[in-house]
């Protein structure tokens, strides 16, 4: 090895520490301090990130109980996310690197309602999860379901912080008819109901610093009882 490859493998060892302290720990925990001194809120009819910046906007929502959404999904090809843990990380980020399947990879942790969250599921678009459709979804007062459907097309880090992460298609409205043609394929759904989201944003940036847009309506599918699929 020449003294120029070993001086620079020497400088990436000593920047990446440098590097993961700045974007992980440094800036999210600004961010953090930054909302609860400014008590900024979140744009309405979004998610948040763990930073409590805006994220993506609620596009999508569920009339049925758990294990029916459960049995939905997994019918239309999408798969339960994995919870992060080291073990996931490590798996996910070497799927992406190596062009690996995991279909199953841990998706980021968004808010709504003050909590993570209650399900995630996903579908790959290609051997990794580099490329991926997904929604997040959380449960509500009355039982039925809302949330997030967007489309990773490519990997990147975030405007905001600086970590590594996926950046989404602009057209997030795309990834919701995606979604539920995906369920109707699968004859899991008894109609879909549209509405004005509440207080729904028309266009913005999510918790990556990514341009979105969508035409502002909230798609509810009502899911086939279990009971009819298992007669």
């Amino acid at each position: 090895m020449s003294p120029l490859a070993r001086a620079a493998r020497l400088a990436v060892l000593l920047l990446l520490p440098a590097y993961a302290s700045l974007a992980y720990v440094v800036v999210p925990l600004s961010w953090r301090g930054y909302h609860q001194i400014a008590r900024r809120a979140p744009r309405s009819g979004c998610t948040r990130t763990a930073e409590g910046i805006s994220g993506d906007p609620l596009n999508v929502a569920f009339s049925g109980s758990r294990a029916e959404v459960l049995a939905a999904m997994t019918s239309a090809g999408w798969h339960a996310a994995d919870r992060i843990t080291l073990a996931s990380g490590w798996r996910d980020a070497a799927s992406i690197l190596l062009d690996r399947p995991y279909p199953s990879a841990p998706v980021s942790t968004h808010f709504l309602f003050g909590r993570p969250q209650d399900l995630a599921f996903e579908r790959a678009e290609g051997r990794s999860p580099r490329r991926r459709h997904h929604v997040r979804l959380w449960q509500t007062d009355d039982g039925s379901w809302i949330g997030a459907a967007t489309f990773d097309q490519s990997l990147g880090v975030s405007r905001f912080t600086g970590e590594v992460m996926h950046h989404i298609d602009p057209d997030v409205d795309g990834e919701r008819r995606t979604l539920f043609e995906d369920l109707r394929r699968a004859g899991r759904l008894v109609r879909i109901d549209v509405r004005p989201a509440e207080r729904g944003t028309l266009e913005g940036r999510n918790g990556g610093g990514d341009r979105y847009r969508t035409d502002g309506r909230l798609w509810t599918g009502v899911l086939v009882p279990l009971k009819a699929t298992e007669g």
